[in-house]
């Protein structure tokens, strides 16, 4: 019935699922951009429920009290205090060696303003967890969301970052000025 009713909620507002290259292993960090909107989330829990796919994302912490809190973990969130050094990276990346299965969802931007470069924390994880990236999409123009290719990285940011960038170059999101630059450091003023 839920998947059912996610369905038909995407297709009365004409957005399309888009799962040719969903991965079939079972461990993975998920990249989630370009993250422009609130709508992107909605987005995303509706994908979750159309396919029954089962999958954790990251927010901020602050997302995570009362009176959300509750609803905002059954939906398979994990807060993040990103002003405190707490080993989280490290921790979620343990995560992974103990779960048969577990899909981290990352919004590298960090949140849905423009940023002029991307959070490095989903390239550490994947690297620290041995497990690869799959670039998820959603394309406002086209009105499309779904999975990309998977990359194992090599550890060179700027051969992996190429590969990313290369892959999101069409992708627009809601609000298109707001897409973060796909590059770890951000650029001299």
């Amino acid at each position: 019935m839920i998947a059912w009713l996610c369905s038909l909620i995407l297709k009365l507002s004409g957005w399309t699922i888009d799962d040719q290259q969903r991965p079939a292993i079972k461990r993975y960090v998920l990249i989630g951009y370009p993250h422009t909107s609130n709508w992107d989330f909605v987005l995303a829990m509706l994908v979750k429920g159309a396919l029954g796919f089962q999958f954790n994302w990251v927010a901020k912490h602050t997302l995570f009290r009362w009176p959300l809190g509750p609803l905002m973990r059954a939906m398979g969130g994990i807060g993040v205090d990103r002003t405190q050094s707490t080993g989280f990276t490290a921790a979620l990346a343990a995560e992974y060696g103990r779960r048969e299965s577990l899909v981290v969802v990352i919004t590298p931007e960090g949140t849905r303003a423009h940023r002029p470069y991307w959070k490095s924390g989903f390239y550490h994880l994947a690297l620290e967890a041995g497990v690869p990236v799959v670039l998820g999409y959603l394309d406002a123009p086209s009105k499309r969301i779904g999975f990309g290719p998977s990359l194992t990285l090599s550890g060179d940011r700027d051969q992996d970052l190429a590969r990313i960038r290369a892959f999101y170059a069409d992708k627009r999101g809601i609000h298109p000025a707001d897409a973060g630059t796909i590059t770890f450091t951000q650029p001299p003023s």
